[in-house]
């Protein structure tokens, strides 16, 4: 049996199809080739078009086909991560109504900081584990009250996986998981959040009926299995965000298990079997893949919006003609500390860890005499490196102390530069194992279909490849460039 990934991330869109009989991916590849653009209509404003994703999902699964490594008509079951947070809002002929209002949109903070006063801020924090912040239901929120022609014809309301899911099979659910991502979810009830539902104005038939992670999503439909070359059978028996999705890919699914990724954006991300919160609500619980009213697993997630997206930035503009392994290679010639040059990265729209605000992106302490490529490079990937390990601090605080992480060896953690000063300066150890999103989803769907036993079974073969530990030898000059960071930082909240 055949399992097929697909990752439907912010840059592109990725695809895996696993062998389920031994769990080692047959072929992996990913469209389009020149990373996806977000349209900025405003400032502060994230978009991209379902559609687009959606001709993407298609071109990868037809690119992989093409590799012949496999027999495509032999793929059972389907699996989906996703970018988080995003709003697809669709209308009674499930066309897409507007562009989807992606996770790092700014747009709707101010709906979200009524939102938590006016609904309360007890309830918000015990029900719904978070202040609606930024979330996809103050996103909706904000189409309601700023483009209201568009809402009254909205007929559904769904996360990107979703959207994804139904492009497939022509029928439309969601999970706990999701809705709890998008601050739609009451843990107590273990259903809709009727206060948030009733003071946003929401009609609840608005949203897809929810069924586990791990389950029968729908069958595709026979013109969609004929056009991707699929047979008539295939089930997407799997969906979940990118950062639960990853955290499971990495075998981390009970409590105390930690995983961290950096793409696009960059996040550590923690289980609890408690319903936590971060008072300050610097950091985000959610419902994990594994989550049951019964059984309840919590991810616990810091995110840091400016992480390889600012890579891609100083790449595109200061060094176009290099790859990232060059660029790395070149990071790696200058000292640590980039001579006295510091990057704050967070120029991705609002950032949890400082309540929503946005404080902008910069190079500081640029000399032009002392720094050059080599010194940009090191810094950014520097900086990326300190604010998640300011984040970890925020995590420490919510109750979630990491001794060890797990990451896929892919994005930014190819960067042994990077990688090493994570380690340095949190001192907490990084395992880096052979997994990504889309082999993550394809093991996912190999268990809603019920293949596996269970979830743990599913990734019991993930490969490790090394171990980073902190470097002894680089300890002070890296906690002295992340001590003179953090003053920066606390400068401009």
């Amino acid at each position: 049996m055949l399992l097929c990934g697909v990752d439907v991330g912010t840059s592109s869109i990725k695809v895996s199809v696993v062998d389920a009989s031994n769990q080692q991916l047959i072929y992996s590849t990913s469209y389009p080739e020149i990373e996806n653009e977000i349209s900025s209509p405003a400032p502060g404003f994230a978009e991209q078009d379902p559609e687009h994703w959606w001709h993407c999902v298609q071109q990868a699964i037809l690119k992989a086909n093409a590799s012949q490594t496999y027999k495509s008509t032999d793929i059972a079951a389907i699996g989906i991560s996703y970018q988080m947070h995003g709003l697809v809002v669709l209308d009674d002929q499930h066309e897409v109504v507007r562009p989807s209002i992606i996770w790092c949109d700014s747009r709707a903070v101010e709906i979200g900081k009524n939102a938590f006063d006016a609904i309360g801020h007890s309830y918000c924090q015990s029900n719904l584990l978070n202040s609606p912040g930024n979330f996809t239901a103050s996103k909706l929120a904000w189409v309601k009250e700023n483009q209201p022609e568009l809402y009254d014809r909205v007929a559904q309301v769904m996360l990107p996986g979703d959207f994804i899911a139904g492009r497939f099979t022509n029928q439309f659910t969601t999970t706990a998981s999701a809705l709890s991502e998008g601050i739609f979810y009451d843990f107590h009830s273990s259903e809709l959040s009727k206060p948030l539902i009733d003071y946003f104005g929401f009609d609840s038939s608005l949203f897809p009926i929810v069924q586990d992670v791990f389950s029968n999503h729908g069958v595709i439909n026979p013109k969609v299995a004929d056009s991707l070359g699929l047979n008539n059978q295939v089930q997407i028996t799997y969906k979940a965000g990118d950062q639960p999705n990853n955290a499971f890919s990495l075998g981390v699914l009970q409590p105390g298990d930690i995983a961290t990724t950096a793409g696009t954006s960059g996040v550590v991300y923690g289980i609890s079997d408690e319903l936590k919160y971060d008072k300050f609500n610097r950091v985000n619980s959610f419902a994990h893949v594994n989550y049951r009213s019964e059984s309840k697993r919590i991810g616990v997630l810091m995110c840091i919006n400016g992480t390889g997206i600012l890579n891609r930035w100083v790449k595109q503009t200061v060094c176009p003609e290099l790859s990232y392994s060059k660029m790395n290679s070149l990071a790696a010639s200058t000292t640590i500390g980039s001579k006295g040059l510091l990057c704050v990265p967070f120029g991705n729209g609002a950032e949890r860890i400082f309540q929503n605000q946005q404080i902008g992106a910069s190079f500081e302490h640029l000399d032009f005499n002392r720094h050059g490529r080599a010194e940009m490079i090191r810094s950014a990937q520097e900086g990326i490196a300190f604010s998640m390990a300011y984040g970890i601090e925020m995590l420490a605080d919510a109750g979630i102390k990491p001794t060890k992480l797990k990451a896929g060896f892919a994005n930014m953690y190819l960067s042994e530069i990077f990688a090493q000063t994570i380690v340095n300066a949190s001192n907490v150890s990084v395992d880096l194992l052979e997994s990504d999103g889309a082999f993550g989803a394809a093991l996912g769907a190999g268990v809603g279909i019920n293949y596996f036993k269970n979830d743990e079974d599913a990734v019991r073969n993930i490969k490790h490849i090394k171990t980073i530990n902190p470097n002894h030898s680089e300890l002070s000059e890296t906690k002295a460039a992340y001590e003179a960071w953090k003053e920066i930082v606390n400068r401009k909240l």
